[in-house]
Order: C-alpha cells, then structure tokens, then sequence
C-alpha cells in the first residue's frame, strides 16, 4: 500500500486508511489521466501486491467474492470484508475490483477467483468479459497477440509454478545433533544438512515466463498510444519461496526478474522516455552464511539456529543459506533495507536512500509532473513532493506473513 499509494497503513489493509477510506493509487491516477495501466505478477493477481494498486479492501484475504464474506487461512478464520461485497452495495472483492478498475492488462494468476460466481449470479472472468477483457490461458502463445486490446490471464489457480527446485524437491533442513550436545553445548557432534543442486521444477512445464507476460504487456500498453502507460512487474516468489525455506525456487524467480529487466531495459532503448525502477516491499528471512562457518576450526560443534540450505553453484562453489525467524510452517518477513535501482531516466527523482512512501512520491513525480530542468551539478536532483501526511496507525509490512 505504502508504494502504491504513498500513505503507511495497518496491517493487511489494501490501499484503505484505518478508517477504512479509500486511498488513491498510482495506477487509478494514471488511468484517470489518460494512461494505460498493467499489472504483471507470478502471484495470483488478488494478493497483495498487485491487488494495492487498483483495489481497496479492509483486509488482504478479500480476494474474491466468496473470501469477501470471510474465509479460513490455515484452519484460521481471516476477516471478512462485509462492507465491501456487492451484496452491501460495496465496490466488491479483490478479483471484482480489478476487473472493473479500467486497468488493460491483468496477467499472473489467481485462477480460482475468476471462477467464482458474483452476486449476479454470473462467474468474475463472465464480468471481465464484459468489461472489454480478451480472456487467455496457458495455450495462448502471447506473442502472437494482437495489439491492442485488453488481456486477462490467470494461469495456475494461485501463485504460478516456480521454475527451479532443489534435488528431489528438498528445502532447507534442521542439523542433525548428537545426544550428547543436547546435554551440553560444547559436547557431542552436529551433522549439517547434505549440499543439493538445484533442478527444473517439473510442473513448471507449461507456465508462461515472467518475460513472456511482461513482453505481451509490453506490445498492448505501448502500441499506438501517445500517452504512455504504468506497468507493475512483481517477481512474487523471490518471497513466497523465501516463506517455504526454498533457496532454489527463490533463486529460479531471480533468474525470472533479471530476464524480465533485460527485456525492460531493451524496450527503454527504443522508448527513451521510460522509467524503470526496481525495488522490493520488505526483505526476507534468507540470509547468506560463510560456508564453511568462520568458526569450523574450533572443536565446538557451533551450527546455524533455524534450517539451512547447502547449495552448489554453477561453478562448482557452495552457497550456505539460513532461515531462522521461527519455528513454524512459514518464515516471515525481516526489517532489513531493501535495493533500489533505476535506469538514468528515472534517476533525477530518487535519492541513494528513499522510504517507500518516497518511491511512490517519485514516480508520481515522473508521470504526472513536468521534467526537472537539467542541471550542471549531477548530483542535484528533482525534489520530490512533501510526504503525504496520514492519521494511520505506523506499519511494518514486515509483519504481513503471508505476501
């Protein structure tokens, strides 16, 4: 929310103030000025992500109409949205919201949701057919697109299939310790898990690339149109592997990321005036571990808290990755500093150091704001626009386990 719309809000909220007000998103200004909007994603289209730019719901879980009248999450109940179901004369689910926002170009997944039926009695995907969407599946081949026109692809029933696996499907695992460590910590031995490589997934098979989606949201937004466009690219399992202490399917998503900025930089080339910036919402539990420990020459057997992955690399090194947030099924998100890089063109409006309320400021800045002025000093750069100021509670998005 805070980078969609430049306000900090609580807890599980999409793009709504405590209050529950609506707050503006970049992408409902840019479609309001005339632009086209995408949003590309290798998560289900109504998480979070994706869903804080062109819906506003109470509570993330809200994703289609029947979790707007209240779901369960593990077994665990999750809040209900009752005052934003059609039912109640409210805008709708997640899935609802997005069909209807005006956006041109929805790929990623999520599947499920546009099978559900709508108080009208009619499925989601019967409604974004009728709001204009050319519905595809898996066996479109998206560069045979024709341009322009108004795409909907769900392609897995929530989050799409990772590319890269560990060996035989293995994730991070717990050292095996003697009994005798157990009685002291200076004692016994501790066996740390074995090295894996990581495979093709096998029910990645069919499932269309990050890159692939991107260069057919690409060809429909900037196609015969003056006015330019707002694309969201969300390389979503770099995190969502990170939560299942998966190393390989999070590395997988990295490689899928740098083949989609490859592909952005080469459409920036031949369109001069696009900004790229590329940026993270939160970090992630995995952290990268000396391997073997600074510490092994010591006859303490010292080992990682949490589980550990022992990757080997292309070059035949090993690459030690820990997760040690809790105990339980899921990792969670860390406070760290995430990156922030952007082409040249973008760069007049960022800082080396930006809150995320700021990023939004900045590209807020570039689409809607006259160009800065060029200045001699190259280190000078564009102000950015006051802080958008905001009675909402302070959140971490650190918190939100489940993006």
């Amino acid at each position: 929310t805070a980078l969609a719309t430049g306000t900090i809000t609580s807890i599980g909220r999409i793009a709504t103030d405590i209050e529950d007000n609506d707050l503006p998103t970049i992408a409902e200004r840019a479609l309001s000025e005339g632009l086209r909007v995408g949003l590309v994603t290798t998560s289900s289209l109504t998480d979070a992500t994706p869903a804080a730019f062109l819906s506003h719901v109470s509570a993330r879980s809200c994703e289609g109409p029947e979790e707007v009248l209240g779901s369960t999450y593990y077994g665990i109940a999750q809040p209900a949205c009752l005052s934003d179901a059609l039912e109640n004369s409210g805008p709708g689910s997640i899935v609802e919201q997005l069909v209807t926002s005006g956006a041109h170009v929805l790929l990623g997944g999520g599947e499920k949701f546009f099978r559900q039926l709508t108080v009208r009695g009619n499925t989601v995907a019967d409604l974004a057919q009728s709001e204009g969407f050319h519905i595809i599946d898996r066996d479109t081949q998206l560069e045979a697109l024709k341009a322009p026109q108004r795409l909907l692809g769900a392609f897995d029933d929530e989050t799409l299939e990772v590319r890269w696996r560990g060996t035989k499907a293995r994730v991070a695992e717990s050292p095996e310790v003697s009994w005798l460590h157990h009685i002291s910590n200076y004692l016994g031995e501790v066996t740390e898990p074995e090295p894996m490589s990581c495979e093709l997934n096998p029910d990645y098979a069919d499932t269309p690339s990050l890159a692939a989606m991107s260069r057919a949201a690409l060809h429909q937004l900037a196609f015969d149109n003056p006015h330019g466009f707002f694309l969201m690219i969300e390389s979503a399992s770099i995190d969502k592997q990170s939560h299942k202490r998966n190393p390989c399917g999070s590395i997988g998503e990295i490689e899928q990321l740098e083949e989609t900025l490859a592909l952005a930089m080469d459409f920036a080339d031949s369109h001069p005036d696009t900004a790229i910036v590329v940026t993270a919402d939160h970090a992630q539990a995995a952290q990268i571990l000396p391997e073997p420990s600074l510490y092994a020459r010591y006859p303490i057997p010292l080992y990682s808290p949490g589980r550990t992955a022992r990757v080997r690399t292309p070059e035949g090194g090993m690459l030690r990755i820990n997760y040690a947030t809790n105990n339980g099924f899921s990792e969670e998100h860390t406070g760290a500093n995430v990156p922030l890089f952007a082409n040249g063109v973008a760069s007049p409006w960022l800082r080396p150091f930006l809150r995320q309320r700021e990023v939004y400021q900045a590209m807020s800045s570039f689409l809607f704001s006259p160009p800065p002025v060029p200045s001699k000093d190259s280190a000078e750069k564009a102000p950015l626009p006051p802080p958008v100021r905001s009675e909402t509670k302070p959140n971490s998005e650190a918190d939100q386990t489940r993006d």
